[in-house]
């Protein structure tokens, strides 16, 4: 059903109903915040599991100390 959606004219097609859609001045400002968001997901899941690392040592550390 979708083979061949990955052909360089689709991915111009796409551009140009991009560009026709958001406008010249838009596109950038959409890809920025685009970038930005993905940046902010990654640093969030990355220190989402630091954390989780992190209360797993201390939960250990508590566990393993006198009573």
């Amino acid at each position: 059903m979708f083979t061949g959606l990955e052909s360089p004219i689709h991915l111009i097609i796409v551009l140009v109903v991009v560009l026709l859609f958001f406008g010249a001045k838009r596109v950038p400002e959409l890809a920025k915040g685009l970038g930005a968001g993905l940046s902010e997901f990654r640093k969030g899941a990355q220190g989402e599991g630091e954390e989780d690392a992190q209360g797993a040592l201390d939960d250990r550390e508590e566990d393993s100390g006198p009573s």
